[in-house]
């Protein structure tokens, strides 16, 4: 798997408080609820979010969590070494203790290349072109005429 179930989670939560308007706030509930998240799981989630400065949040009756800055700016490589720890990439992939250039392990050059294209890809990819992404699937299944109404699976909304 290229990250965790929680970093996951974190990057579906975020792409959807990205739709906010500005200065809006979702409830963690609210948020668990329409991107078929655990409640309670992604309440913790948000808060370290939070505490690591991708989210701002408020309390009260209108409070709730909101991204803390423009969803261009949160890339998917700072969610996922948030979630999971940075330097999840650097590891052996085969387990080796000691795995580089002079002491391969047998998968070292074929993940290396794959590591480049993973993290190039978390890199490169915004929270912003997430909500695009999803935003034009949507669009595209509810357009009128189609035969069905197609869902997407639970999770992949």
């Amino acid at each position: 798997m290229i990250y965790s179930r929680s970093a996951e989670y974190a990057i579906r939560a975020t792409v959807h408080l990205a739709a906010l308007p500005p200065g809006e706030y979702a409830m963690a509930r609210t948020v668990a609820a329409e991107a078929d998240i655990p409640g309670h799981y992604l309440a913790k989630l948000l808060q370290q979010l939070a505490r690591d400065g991708f989210l701002k949040s408020s309390k009260g009756p209108h409070g709730g969590f909101r991204l803390s800055r423009p969803p261009e700016e949160v890339f998917m490589l700072h969610l996922v070494e948030a979630i999971d720890g940075a330097g999840r990439y650097d590891r052996c992939i085969g387990g080796s203790h000691e795995c580089n250039e002079r002491a391969a392990c047998g998968m070292h050059d074929s993940w290396m290349a794959l590591r480049s294209r993973i993290i190039d890809y978390l890199r490169g990819t915004s929270v912003a072109d997430l909500a695009k992404a999803l935003g034009e699937k949507r669009r595209l299944l509810a357009r009128p005429g189609r035969r069905g109404n197609l869902k997407l699976a639970p999770g992949r909304r």
